[in-house]
């Protein structure tokens, strides 16, 4: 199963310079002023509800949390376990349920890794201390923007 994914991973790495510069957006030229585009780093955000998603629709959506780089040891191993050994059902109940679950633990560890770093304010140490206790969405927010904040 993982030659597959590796064969198909060479195989969409290798084509996407051919169709990105072959499409229309290409053709038009430069955009003058592109605008910007937030990206919530390692939540990759579904198009489509889990619930009406095709099999194969459902293993693209892995995919695309597995390729994303900010994607976490959990998320990594459980979407490699799901794609090697997982039932569709047990793949979408992951992307509606486990998901979240396995994001929130990567995101507690990379918090508490704060904590390691030389020299950190007290203030950041305690918002890290309150953080590790938030929600999965306060622990997100905080790795996203919240840090930044303590110490503006």
């Amino acid at each position: 199963m993982r030659s597959t994914r590796a064969a198909l991973t060479v195989a969409a790495t290798a084509l996407a310079p051919a169709l990105l510069l072959a499409g229309p957006a290409f053709a038009a030229g430069p955009v003058s002023s592109p605008a910007p585009v937030a990206v919530s780093p390692a939540v990759v955000v579904l198009e489509t509800p889990v619930d009406e998603m095709s099999d194969d629709d459902v293993r693209v959506a892995l995919s695309r949390i597995l390729a994303d780089p900010d994607s976490g040891r959990r998320v990594v191993k459980e979407i490699n376990t799901l794609l090697d050994n997982g039932t569709p059902d047990e793949m979408r109940t992951w992307l509606e349920t486990g998901y979240r679950v396995a994001q929130a633990e990567d995101d507690r560890v990379a918090i508490v890794s704060i904590l390691n770093r030389p020299g950190i304010s007290a203030a950041l140490r305690a918002a890290v201390q309150e953080a590790v206790d938030g929600t999965p969405e306060e622990m997100r927010y905080f790795l996203e923007y919240g840090r930044y904040e303590v110490d503006a």
